[in-house]
């Protein structure tokens, strides 16, 4: 039996489990580093004076650094491996995210917000490939949403922290704490084994042999295999034309418009979240404490989506969530009164999340090992093209006289439409083999 096999049949175990809460903190920490820049915005505009255009640039700079990470992390991941680059994207963005605590003026927190954003950006695809490579089939996409799930404890995290340091403390203090994960690294170097898929793909038999073997001691597996001499490879370039083609066209042309899409409102959405608020008249303190109720409705949201996505599919559950996020948003545009606002933007927090665990879960499985992690990312970057558009244009649009129900029935129609596009070219995945998916 050979050793894909072998991990595959490999029954979930604690090993699992480890794994997931390994790079699941990673996950959440990505997540409160997110959530602060949309809780600091309010605090920071009225501080430094900034225009709605400006506030916008904020939000967008960090999704630059998200696109350019997402695309040079996932060729690294693949030709490096995918702990190292965790490892290094983690500390990166926790250092830079301190330094936003420094920043004295406009421009010095644009670069270190491109700067978090890179790390950031490396770092959520990566993960997601490790997990995706040591997950059973059946089981696959329970475990890369569950792993999604993380950020919404990381949201969670933020917005505790604004509320219970921003109006005592200061800003600053919100992205000091936030540089707290880079002491996460030393565990990422001894919880987290490199993916053996990566290992087989670099020929490097003989550690992929002993990972498997151990995790089936572990499982109180047993299975005869003789591990031989790597086999002399030749490295295949990867090429950016190879996504283009057949079978990976079609695959590739539905993911880039998905993660567009879906970047494109959520940091629309979230990243303006609590400054919106403030807007509709509510005080700092009030709006944070809204923001919070809302941002608890993300896990039973991802916890959901987790349980329908090995049961219903892949197509189906991330196309209905869309469609149901879609409906809260426009409820939310036109909400009059608090408790409708708390209500929908729950509702769109629910299913929003929801949709998110899936595409971590959808993406990776589209690709073949050795472009799994490079695939990704192009996916994941350019999605943040829409993430970078999104807050500007919200800024724009504000600062233009637009009103507020008018913001979220774009958000609408553009979730409306990347949900038809699931529909329409998505191929499902569920309880396949990577391989039997990938070629």
């Amino acid at each position: 039996m050979d050793i894909v096999s072998r991990l595959e049949q490999v029954p979930v175990s604690k090993f699992h489990y480890k794994l997931l809460v390994a790079t699941g903190l990673g996950w959440m920490f990505d997540a409160m580093d997110t959530g602060l820049i949309a809780f600091v915005l309010p605090a920071l505009a009225k501080a430094w004076g900034l225009s709605p255009a400006q506030m916008g640039y904020i939000g967008s700079a960090g999704l630059v650094g998200m696109a350019v990470g997402a695309v040079l992390s996932g060729f690294a991941a693949d030709r490096f491996g995918r702990k190292k680059v965790f490892a290094a994207t983690l500390l990166l963005y926790s250092i830079a995210t301190g330094l936003c605590g420094l920043a004295w003026d406009f421009a010095s927190l644009l670069v270190f917000r491109f700067l978090v954003g890179f790390g950031l950006g490396g770092e959520l695809p990566v993960a997601a490939t490790l997990m995706t490579e040591y997950s059973p089939p059946a089981a696959r996409g329970k475990f890369i949403v569950l792993l999604e799930s993380f950020w919404g404890l990381g949201w969670l995290a933020a917005a505790l922290i604004a509320y219970l340091f921003i109006p005592y403390y200061g800003w600053q203090a919100a992205f000091f704490i936030g540089a707290l994960p880079a002491l996460y690294v030393f565990v990422i170097r001894l919880a987290v084994p490199e993916s053996v898929r990566y290992l087989l793909d670099k020929g490097r038999l003989d550690e992929a042999h002993t990972i498997v073997s151990s995790l089936e001691a572990a499982a109180g597996v047993t299975a005869s295999f003789v591990p031989t001499a790597p086999k002399v490879r030749t490295v295949r370039q990867v090429m950016f034309a190879e996504l283009w083609a057949p079978p990976f066209l079609r695959r590739t042309a539905m993911l880039w418009l998905l993660w567009f899409g879906i970047v494109y409102s959520y940091y629309g959405i979230f990243t303006w979240l609590p400054s919106l608020m403030t807007a509709q008249g509510f005080t700092i303190i009030k709006s944070f404490e809204y923001v919070l109720i809302m941002t608890m409705a993300q896990l039973p949201g991802y916890f959901s989506a987790a349980y329908l996505v090995d049961r219903i599919g892949r197509k189906a559950t991330l196309a209905l969530f869309l469609a149901a996020s879609a409906a809260a948003a426009f409820g939310f545009g036109y909400a009059n009164a608090p408790w409708a606002l708390i209500v929908w933007g729950s509702l769109m927090s629910f299913f929003n999340l929801g949709a998110w665990g899936v595409v971590y879960t959808y993406t990776p499985e589209l690709y073949p090992t050795r472009i799994r992690a490079f695939g990704s990312g192009w996916a994941a970057a350019v999605g943040r093209f829409g993430g970078i558009l999104a807050p500007a244009i919200v800024g724009y649009m504000l600062g233009g006289g637009a009103a507020f129900a008018g913001v979220f029935t774009m958000f609408t129609a553009t979730m409306l439409f990347i949900a038809a596009i699931v529909l329409v070219l998505g191929e499902e995945t569920r309880q396949k083999s990577l391989d039997e998916i990938s070629d």
